[in-house]
């Protein structure tokens, strides 16, 4: 009986080809999943893009600036890694993006005034901590809209609070105040806008936690003429810009890029 023997088939001469064009398309699409991988831990972990749509940080912010926020930069929790990775503590001063404690927490952006431990009061327009006048070339002030806790804060009276301040902060107010001066607790902030008679920040809301402050922006890399600013002007929310978002400013960017865009401000520090 014959046996069956196996026999090489003729090679195909498109068989190559194929096998490149096959090989071309997986890396195309590792390329990609490795792109995205890189996109999604950048803005999950390094960088961040916000919209700022309230001028309570003006003229420093303006409505109608695109941030890119640095969220590496105050990573440290004590860990080990510390010591290794560029980290660096909270000053005051620093311009902060953070998660408001109420409404749905949406991000806001204020400049951080007092650290965990340090008293504050204000007199005059002026702010006092640990009975330091600061020095703050970055404030602004209206007279015709003054803030009566810009002359006096925190009030002598605390049972006359006014109603703007949110119930929760009214009573922890009550008992971080110590001789007429507001303590900061450990591990949170005390932080206002710039423009401190159109701003809503800890005055009336109260502190900010350690851990929901989601970092430091780093520059304007866009900023356009807003037509339409939003009337509640002191709430200071950052807006968080998502994909779609993005896109959509993109194509803001090639309608209004010409007539609209703030130029000077284009890629300026935050300070």
């Amino acid at each position: 009986m014959a046996e069956a023997v196996e026999t090489p088939e003729a090679p195909d001469s498109s068989g190559a080809p194929a096998q490149n064009e096959g090989n071309a398309v997986r890396d195309y699409f590792a390329s990609l999943l490795i792109t995205i991988i890189i996109a999604v831990f950048g803005a999950t972990f390094v960088v961040q893009a916000f919209e700022i749509p309230s001028p309570s940080m003006a003229p420093t912010l303006l409505v109608g600036d695109h941030l890119l926020v640095n969220k590496f930069i105050f990573g440290g929790r004590g860990a080990w890694y510390d010591h290794v990775l560029p980290y660096r503590p909270i000053r005051r001063g620093d311009v902060i993006v953070f998660k408001y404690s109420y409404d749905d927490h949406p991000y806001y952006v204020k400049r951080v005034i007092a650290l965990p431990g340090d008293r504050v009061h204000i007199a005059d327009q002026r702010v006092y901590v640990n009975d330091t006048l600061l020095v703050e070339p970055y404030a602004v002030h209206n007279l015709s809209t003054a803030d009566p806790y810009m002359f006096d804060f925190p009030p002598p009276d605390l049972r006359l609070i006014a109603a703007e301040i949110r119930p929760e902060w009214a009573n922890t107010l009550r008992h971080d105040v110590h001789h007429g001066e507001l303590v900061v607790p450990p591990n949170d902030y005390f932080v206002m806008g710039d423009n401190r008679d159109n701003s809503s920040d800890s005055r009336y809301w109260g502190f900010v936690p350690r851990d929901a402050i989601a970092g430091r922006p780093l520059l304007i890399y866009w900023s356009i003429e807003e037509n339409g600013e939003t009337n509640d002007a002191t709430n200071g929310e950052s807006k968080s810009a998502n994909f779609l978002h993005v896109l959509e400013n993109a194509a803001k960017t090639l309608l209004y890029l010409p007539t609209e865009t703030r130029w000077s401000r284009m890629f300026r520090e935050v300070h």
